[in-house]
């Protein structure tokens, strides 16, 4: 209250931040979006043939990186570039469900200094104001729009400190979970696509030899 209305932008960008910071933390935890094992446990049904569309269905829905595997094993009888293309495709989907919310964040955090820049110019205004019908003999009422002033400015850089913090954190977790996805994908294309090691493969036999004619 003591920094005026100009507070009241600022408390709703908090609120706003804190929810994003807490459904994203949850939503973002390891465990969700790279369950562990689940690469190793999807090549060896891609090996065993168990790909019936109720495997497929609850891969799919299981996490992130499940969702991924699933596309590639939905096509896992085309050529390669199109099961690539499928992924490539999916993974669009997938990182733009991860970094939800963020871009939520990256604005609070850049907004956030502007709320207190706002809430301090307010401030001072009134207390020149003030200063202009009542003059300078009243210290009390300067002080109370320095200090509405400085409320808003620290309110907003408070706000927005963490947020951007934050907002880097996120967006440096989703790079690295989608290297570690991009990673499981190869593995299974490759498992498609690839001939297993020790598997027969053609030969090409060279063209037989043509003599030179004996001399004489």
């Amino acid at each position: 209250m003591a920094g005026g209305w100009a507070m009241v932008p600022i408390l709703i960008c908090s609120a706003i931040a804190l929810a994003i910071v807490l459904e994203r933390w949850w939503t973002l935890r390891r465990a969700a979006v790279l369950p562990p094992g689940l690469g190793d446990e999807v090549r060896q049904w891609a090996r065993a043939g168990q790909l019936d569309p109720r495997h497929l269905q609850a891969l799919s829905n299981g996490s992130p990186l499940g969702e991924l595997l699933a596309s590639a094993l939905a096509v896992r009888n085309r050529p390669r570039e199109l099961i690539k293309e499928r992924i490539e495709d999916t993974g669009r989907h997938v990182v733009h469900r991860m970094e939800r919310y963020l871009n939520t964040l990256g604005t609070i955090a850049l907004i956030g200094p502007l709320l207190g820049l706002f809430g301090t110019v307010i401030g001072l205004i009134r207390m020149f104001m003030e200063v202009m019908a009542g003059g300078i003999g009243d210290p009390a009422k300067m002080a109370g729009g320095i200090g509405e002033a400085l409320i808003c400015t620290a309110s907003g850089l408070t706000v927005a400190i963490p947020a951007y913090v934050l907002h880097r954190y996120f967006r440096s977790r989703v790079a690295g979970y989608v290297v570690q996805m991009e990673k499981q994908a190869t593995a299974l294309l490759d498992e498609l696509t690839l001939p297993a090691p020790g598997a027969p493969t053609r030969v090409r036999r060279p063209a037989a030899a043509v003599s030179a004619p004996s001399a004489g």
